[in-house]
């Protein structure tokens, strides 16, 4: 079978691709699986997830609630006896490996918990910041030390006794204000952050499924704590519409390719790149439905020429983890692609500015690098026959592995056994979107 993909040690070579089509579906939604799974492990009761995604990150998370005294069964779908309640302590440390999203959330609902735990992760979560999670469940009555250099993990907490707090939140993070929410359900009184801009919303969504209405009104979100365990589910986990980014960009971005991609989560607050690429030209139509938890669909990507656009401002935090594919699809346009307001890039599994520009560069294309953002001069020939790397970042191996297919020559990608922590399938899926497989 010829492939469009060769492995060699922990490296990649991905080679031009003349096709790009084809029609499937995709792993479950990374960030609410994470969710799912903590929060039906506090439930009462049985819950089944199917679709969960098969990521180390997510495993890393059900295994961490199995720890805390959930009763989990994995299979095609994943079955979890919740606590009812409260979790027990861990005996010794739970190692969330590559997982902010596992790590953040945990520590917010133990900060809840009277009993001491320790959470940690591989190198690369250990070197992100955690004090924007310390400061507001400390304000709320817990204990947060953080056992790394700078403000990192290792996170020792020891929870309980928590009072509701009004939190003004001083960056724009999904992963700290459902921390701060996930506190909220053990405080006594009403817990309310304030957003400088709207996150992702999967936690709100499936504590009002889960019985524990939240608020919310404008920015503002709240929510009063529940003396009653919340309600298991039976959940199907909508497709990762992250996993979905990089074939809608490569596929918007190359003349006739057509792509029809299945089942895929469509929340509003996650689907910023689709209006991104529709700005810059691309051809992309959506149809979708909503079950009144998550919004789910199909999308159809026919494929032209794109043209530079501009993002920033409130359009950031719900593209944060597609921004490297902003940087692909502006190497691939006519013109400038700027992005600003983008410094969180800065602080992700690696500094995913400077990882981008580094690589871009490789391949030939122009990039100005400033502290918030970059700016991508398209039009450029993709250079192959080069090595550039992960960095260690399952983000940054996969956008310069789309990015390959528009290339000259074939492009090695070094450092890539990263990608496992979130999407496996990926180099399948790669040769499936060639019609190599």
């Amino acid at each position: 079978m010829a492939t469009n993909v060769d492995s060699i040690a922990d490296s990649m070579s991905v080679a031009p691709a003349s096709v790009i089509k084809g029609e499937w579906s995709l792993p479950g939604d990374k960030s609410i699986a994470h969710r799912a799974a903590i929060l039906c492990g506090l439930a009462h009761g049985e819950s089944t997830l199917r679709g969960y995604p098969k990521s180390e990150d997510c495993l890393n998370t059900l295994q961490a609630v199995q720890r805390l005294g959930a009763e989990v069964e994995v299979g095609e779908v994943i079955t979890v006896r919740g606590v009812g309640g409260r979790y027990r302590a861990a005996a010794g440390a739970l190692n969330l490996g590559n997982s902010g999203t596992g790590l953040r959330l945990l520590t917010g609902v133990l900060a809840g918990h009277a009993h001491t735990n320790e959470l940690t992760g591989d190198a690369s979560l250990r070197s992100r910041p955690m004090a924007r999670i310390r400061d507001p469940l400390e304000q709320m009555g817990a204990t947060i030390e953080l056992l790394g250099d700078g403000g990192t993990a290792p996170i020792r907490v020891t929870g309980g006794g928590l009072r509701g707090i009004d939190y003004d939140m001083p960056m724009a993070s999904a992963q700290v204000k459902s921390a701060v929410l996930l506190a909220g359900l053990f405080a006594e009184g009403a817990t309310t952050v304030m957003e400088p801009y709207p996150t992702r919303d999967h936690t709100e969504r499936l504590l009002g499924r889960m019985g524990c209405p939240v608020r919310v009104e404008g920015h503002r979100v709240s929510l009063v704590g529940q003396g009653a365990p919340l309600k298991s589910q039976s959940l199907a986990i909508p497709g990762d519409f992250s996993s979905a980014a990089f074939w809608i960009t490569i596929a918007a971005a190359t003349p006739d390719a057509e792509l029809r991609l299945r089942g895929v989560g469509l929340n509003p607050r996650r689907v910023a790149l689709m209006d991104i690429l529709r700005r810059m030209g691309a051809k992309i139509d959506v149809r979708c439905t909503d079950d009144g938890w998550e919004s789910v669909g199909d999308i159809h990507v026919r494929g032209g020429t794109l043209k530079g656009t501009d993002t920033g401002g409130a359009e950031i935090p719900n593209v944060i983890d597609e921004l490297p594919l902003v940087a692909v699809a502006g190497a691939l346009a006519e013109g400038k692609t700027t992005i600003r307001d983008a410094a969180e890039l800065r602080v992700k599994e690696t500094d995913r500015l400077d990882a981008m520009a580094t690589n871009l560069t490789a391949v030939g294309v122009a990039v100005e690098v400033f502290e918030d953002g970059m700016c991508v001069q398209g039009g450029a020939s993709i250079a192959g026959g080069v090595a550039v790397d992960s960095f260690g970042d399952h983000r940054i191996a996969m956008a310069m592995a789309v990015l390959a297919l528009r290339g000259s020559s074939p492009l090695t990608i070094n450092n890539v056994a990263c990608v496992d922590t979130s999407y496996p399938e990926f180099w399948t899926d790669l040769e499936h979107a060639t019609g190599k497989a």
